[in-house]
């Protein structure tokens, strides 16, 4: 694996705060995204009081080549687990809140009605805005109901690279299908739509250009590029580091495309500063 780069490293934080987070995560029986794609910006984040809810458990059914969550056949879905997200949002007295999840293809719905209970939960007990980050749902059209009724603030599916490394990256994914699935959500719901991809697997300046025009396209409200390392030398490897004065080029080209709204730089991921976002939409 490749030595990184200065600005890429981030301090350990360990504070009340952040041991009052991994307290009440623990207590509640709740997954985080921070912990389990090991998250360069956990300790940050942990430190403001906020996570991001990872739901319907750690194991994903499927085995895209750049994340740390681990492909394995999944438990049957904890019911309880919506409940205790509401009230982990409830007793971190979050104002905004983001609900993400393993990929459930062995579910007929992938999940989309777990999702919605953890929204139907958080609203009885909270005022917190809410954003989803979910899985493709194979692009069915029922479970994208699910979730346009559900009726969070943000919806956020990342494309998480350019068409030519799609199949190498997410094998049991399709570029096209995750076009598709945003352009619904804008086309039949009022609910801001978001997206992310990672740079440094291979790609070039023109295949992220396309890649920004298809989520344009899509109506994507908000989007955010950063850096991709790798999580082990099981995965895949990192063909560049882009120095930060290239982060504020593709800042410039993301806006060159028409997309105002955006979080770019090294160690940004879907989740960070979300809340940000939302309120410049």
């Amino acid at each position: 694996m490749q030595r990184l780069p200065e600005y890429l490293k981030r301090p350990i934080i360990d504070t009340e705060k952040t041991k009052t987070v991994r307290k009440i995560l623990k207590t509640k029986c709740l997954n985080t995204v921070c912990e389990g794609a090991r998250c360069p910006n956990k300790s940050e984040c942990y430190s403001h009081n906020t996570a991001t809810f990872l739901i319907m458990g750690n194991v994903c059914t499927r085995n895209c080549r750049y994340c740390n969550i681990s492909p394995a056949r999944p438990e049957p879905l904890d019911l309880n687990e919506p409940e205790h997200v509401a009230e982990a949002v409830k007793e971190l007295g979050l104002k905004y809140a983001v609900i993400t999840s393993v990929t459930r293809d062995d579910l007929p719905d992938g999940g989309a009605e777990h999702f919605k209970n953890c929204i139907d939960e958080i609203r009885k007990v909270s005022d917190a805005k809410i954003e989803i980050l979910t899985p493709d749902f194979r692009g069915k059209l029922d479970s994208l109901k699910t979730i346009i009724i559900s009726n969070p603030e943000v919806f956020n599916h990342n494309i998480e690279t350019v068409k030519s490394l799609f199949k190498t990256a997410r094998p049991q994914g399709n570029y096209q299908t995750s076009i598709e699935v945003l352009k619904y959500i804008k086309d039949n719901s009022n609910i801001i739509t978001k997206s992310g991809l990672m740079v440094g697997l291979g790609e070039n300046i023109n295949e992220i250009e396309e890649t920004l025009v298809d989520l344009k396209n899509a109506g994507v409200d908000i989007v955010t590029i950063g850096q991709y390392i790798q999580p082990s030398k099981a995965h895949l490897e990192v063909v560049k580091f882009y120095t930060l004065e290239e982060f504020e080029e593709l800042k410039k080209l993301t806006e060159k495309v028409g997309i105002k709204n955006h979080q770019i730089g090294p160690l940004v991921r879907s989740s960070y500063h979300a809340a940000n976002c939302y309120e410049k939409n």
